[in-house]
């Protein structure tokens, strides 16, 4: 089989105002980057905004390798296959970081036959929203320290800055720095830092932002400092967010672009799920819904992160609700949690296998939490056997759940046509959607929920520096207490040590941090040892990349 680059590069997509065209988009409603990607205008969007939903399908996993699991590849798989059952389908996913792309989890435009093109594009620069998102993030910090150098009038302190500068690629050396060294006209010394572009509360705000108006009132209100006499310093009040808004708005259109069959797909926002909320925009999931009978989109990492933080944070922000939910399972992240080391994954072993299908049980237990229905898409890989394949299949028979084998990978469209009928059926059947945190009064309460009902924790702990911070949040207003939390977490445990595989029992949840992302409108809780700047792996995978004499890149997955 080719590998994915040659796949993508074998192609032939159709010209973008075709793929529009299919979904009623008229040609004077696209923004052209090039001729197979295009963003959409502000003017058709809100000509949408009347116009009634499709359903709302949902696609996550369960605990993951580091090397994942293929969510992506089987949601793109899945609508490619919609068509073949008689649906008009479009996709929404979220754009890729180039610190994956880099590093050991590669791209996200999904894989083998069912990517999303143009490949190398959408993994690199695609149509600068990313760089975008980082101006607007680094303007503001500009802003701050010229503040602090023209005399300081907003008397902030320089010990309790909390904004910081982003970057999106893997930059371990960033995580903290001392910037305004060199003397007076270098602009005043303080500790600083960078975090990935993904995990900032720019792209936060602007994966959760419904519109301009939306978008300036959230940036406006970003906690990015405390003065000298503890009171809050917000973006509004350094006077930039008309200039952070003009640096955003061409991003702020979601992006069209196609599957390898043609299906569309709106790829707009990238937050990471481990350490953000991990959806896509909300303007491109609602102006998805408007255009086609079955919006598929994803939730980033396992379900206690992506698809927790979707259905908790994303939905009621949002006003949507999901249909159905599509839960990943593969053989190699059942052997991972079973304890086999990540190397020997694709040998066989059952023992390991039968072991790690509780972190199976744990996933499917919590999104049936939700009043949905819940498919299981079994993804296969080469290295699979049809023994370990029917293990898994009879697991989920004993527990009563509706299950699918999808081979999207290595045969397209036809390798979904199974899990999109179950899917059909699903979306097709009665539910009634409810968050889990919908009845909780409290940031501490909403904490304790998600670590025990979704991790399955004993308890939560809190650090005094945890606990100070949020005591200095809800002194801000008592209102604070009503935000919604989102967890930053490992993605490999249900637990907050990575270590602890399977389906962890008897542990407690360490929070170490609370922070305000009051722009985003949710407070983050930092547990475990999550950073919000990763590190490169020993071989990162751009030692693999490379650009012929023609400029045709390889080495992209």
């Amino acid at each position: 089989m080719m590998t994915d680059i040659e796949i993508a590069k074998s192609a032939s997509p159709l010209h973008i105002r075709e793929v529009a065209a299919g979904l009623g988009i008229p040609e004077d409603a696209l923004e052209y980057y090039g001729k197979y990607k295009a963003k959409l205008e502000e003017g058709f969007i809100r000509q949408m905004e009347n116009r009634p939903n499709g359903k709302l399908v949902l696609v996550t996993a369960i605990s993951p390798t580091p090397m994942g699991e293929g969510k992506t590849t089987t949601t793109v798989g899945l609508g490619e296959a919609m068509p073949l059952v008689g649906q008009k389908a479009i996709i929404a996913l979220r754009e890729p970081s180039l610190g994956p792309v880099f590093g050991i989890k590669g791209g996200a435009a999904g894989g083998g036959y069912a990517q999303v093109l143009p490949m190398e594009d959408i993994n690199l620069h695609f149509t600068g929203d990313m760089h975008a998102i980082t101006a607007a993030n680094n303007l503001l910090c500009a802003v701050l320290d010229n503040s602090l150098q023209q005399g300081n009038p907003l008397k902030i302190d320089t010990r309790r800055i909390l904004f910081k500068r982003c970057m999106d690629m893997n930059d371990r050396a960033l995580r903290n720095i001392i910037v305004g060294l060199g003397g007076r006209v270098n602009g005043v010394p303080r500790e600083d830092g960078f975090q990935i572009t993904v995990a900032s509360e720019i792209m936060a705000i602007f994966c959760l932002a419904s519109d301009m108006e939306d978008l300036k009132r959230r940036l406006g209100n970003i906690l990015v400092a405390y003065d000298t006499e503890g009171g809050p310093v917000y973006a509004k009040d350094l006077r930039c967010v008309g200039a952070m808004a003009a640096l955003l708005r061409d991003a702020f259109k979601p992006n069209l672009v196609q599957t390898l069959t043609g299906t569309p797909c709106l790829m707009h926002g990238g937050p990471f799920a481990n350490i953000a909320h991990g959806c896509n925009s909300i303007r491109a999931t609602r102006l998805a819904l408007k255009l086609a009978d079955i919006t598929i989109t994803e939730a980033g990492f396992g379900s206690d992160l992506g698809a927790e933080k979707f259905l908790d944070i994303k939905c009621p922000t949002a006003g949507i609700a999901p249909s159905c939910i599509v839960l990943v399972a593969t053989v190699r992240a059942l052997k991972y949690n079973g304890g086999v080391p990540k190397d020997k994954v694709t040998e066989p072993n059952k023992a390991a296998l039968e072991k790690g299908i509780v972190n199976l049980a744990a996933h499917l237990a919590n999104m049936q939490k939700y009043g949905v229905p819940v498919v299981v898409a079994i993804n296969r890989f080469p290295q699979d056997t049809v023994e370990e394949l029917d293990y898994i299949a009879a697991y989920c028979r004993e527990q009563g759940a509706e299950f699918a084998l999808s081979e999207v990978f290595s045969k397209g469209a036809e390798g979904g046509v199974e899990l999109a009928k179950k899917v059909v059926e699903a979306v097709g059947k009665p539910g009634e959607f409810r968050s889990i945190v919908a009845g909780c009064s409290s940031i501490q309460e909403r904490l304790e929920t998600i670590a025990k009902e979704i991790y399955g924790a004993r308890e939560v702990h809190y650090t005094p520096a945890a606990q100070k911070a949020l005591r200095d949040i809800l002194a801000l207003d008592a209102a604070m207490d009503e935000k919604p939390v989102c967890v930053a977490k490992t993605q490999y445990s249900l637990s907050d040590d990575p270590a602890k595989l399977g389906r962890p029992t008897d542990f407690a949840i360490t929070v170490r941090d609370i922070r305000l992302s009051n722009g985003a409108g949710f407070v983050v809780a930092l547990t475990g040892d999550i950073m919000t700047m990763p590190g490169l792996p020993k071989a990162p995978a751009a030692q693999g990349i490379d650009v012929d004499e023609k400029g045709d890149i390889w080495g992209l997955f």
